[in-house]
């Protein structure tokens, strides 16, 4: 028997945690010791504890810590217990499952809606559930590594079921790859064509409306992943399509399908969902592998969720006041430091540094100035595109951003 350090695995696993600790590129887990919030307690390597402005949360609306969110998981907790112990068609699906899916469903402006543990869950869900032999899935090149893993999966479940790849909100690019899926003799079922709402490393938006012509064109599904759009992007927070003012007057989208997180803008917490028409749901209740197979949506969970959900539709004013706060955050940083921040009319505000390395050191010395924010590098973005992604929140201060402009300066 190989012993531990001889195997090709233990081999080359070794060299690949050496080339990461001698290139700077080791990722380090940071410990929290607090609820997340605009500023957060975080426990160093040497047990020590520091308070540091927290921005690069996905906690877009200050939400995670509210107390109606907290008092209705807590209430859950006491009426329903903490496990469902079951998937949803035993024995887990209890009243406030069906109580947050009706909020999803109102929110978005579909049919209905079903949650999941995750958004990764719901995406890698999606596509094995709904295609069959002779569809075909078309996606952005820029679009989230769910979405990648949900296509690289679903031909292997239902061969014959072709993907392909446009250049990133290119739309000649996109009319081109529905072309061809239209003249390809072997696809002889359902296009869907699938993008981010807003795309989380660049902050940029996609170019829903003339997705939309396209689709409607080439009979195609328009789905989208929206994400780090839900209590972002539209007037009242609804996301990517009614910040292009694609919901009708009776409050219908003009999406075809949904999928999201519960874990960010919308309350922090975790779990995820599709939003669609009721049949497509009904489909994914019935075949939906990580439905069938998988523990439901923590009830405590669900019933928090609800509760950011609708505080969200009851206080609409909270999405403007993230808007004017990542404003004012993008205006410092071009004005008052010697960095260039990505334009984007979303909270996410990256700042390209070039290589991975440096983006991990900076980020480890604004630590030093009591700023938590994560430097990103290779494989989350390409190599020599890495960044410092600022994540802007509604809890977040003038103050706590001119702290940042200090720490940036002194980098």
């Amino acid at each position: 028997m190989p012993t531990a350090t001889d195997t090709p695995f233990a081999v080359r696993t070794k060299e690949t945690l050496d080339m990461l600790a001698s290139s700077g590129q080791t990722k380090v887990l940071q410990t929290l010791d607090s609820p997340m919030d605009a500023v957060v307690t975080m426990i160093d390597d040497d047990g020590s504890k520091h308070d540091r402005i927290c921005m690069c949360s996905n906690n877009y609306l200050g939400l995670a810590n509210h107390s109606d969110v907290i008092d209705a998981g807590i209430e859950a907790l006491k009426q329903y217990g903490a496990g469902t112990a079951s998937v949803r068609f035993i024995c887990g699906t209890f009243t406030p499952h069906h109580a947050l899916e009706k909020t999803i469903a109102e929110f978005m402006g579909t049919e209905s809606a079903y949650t999941f543990v995750s958004c990764w869950n719901a995406t890698e869900a999606l596509f094995p559930t709904v295609c069959e032999p002779g569809d075909i899935i078309i996606s952005d090149s820029l679009n989230h590594a769910c979405i990648v893993d949900s296509m690289r999966l679903t031909p292997v479940i239902k061969k014959g079921v072709k993907k392909a790849i446009y250049a990133h909100s290119d739309m000649d690019a996109c009319k081109a790859a529905l072309e061809k899926a239209k003249n390809d003799p072997e696809v002889t079922g359902q296009i869907w064509l699938i993008t981010d709402g807003v795309f989380s490393m660049e902050g940029d938006i996609a170019h829903l409306p003339e997705l939309r012509k396209l689709c409607d064109e080439y009979g195609a599904y328009l789905c989208v992943d929206d994400s780090h759009g839900h209590g972002v992007m539209g007037k009242t927070g609804r996301g990517t399509h009614e910040h292009f003012g694609m919901i009708d007057e009776n409050g219908k989208s003009q999406i075809d399908v949904f999928t999201g997180t519960l874990g960010k803008g919308l309350g922090g917490g975790a779990g995820g969902f599709i939003a669609a028409s009721q049949d497509l749901i009904d489909l994914i209740i019935q075949r939906g592998r990580p439905t069938l197979f998988s523990n439901a949506l923590p009830v405590t969970v669900a019933a928090s969720a609800n509760a950011a959900i609708r505080t969200l539709m009851n206080e609409p004013q909270r999405v403007q006041k993230l808007r004017d706060i990542t404003k004012y955050c993008r205006e410092q940083i071009k004005n008052k430091t010697s960095f260039d921040v990505l334009e984007s009319p979303t909270a996410i505000c990256p700042i390209i540094v070039g290589e991975t390395a440096t983006a991990i050191a900076m980020s480890k010395k604004l630590l030093d100035h009591n700023i938590f924010v994560i430097g990103f590098g290779y494989p989350v973005v390409p190599e020599g595109e890495a960044r410092l992604r600022i994540q802007m929140s509604a809890a977040h201060t003038k103050d706590h951003v001119d702290q940042l402009v200090e720490a940036l300066n002194q980098l």
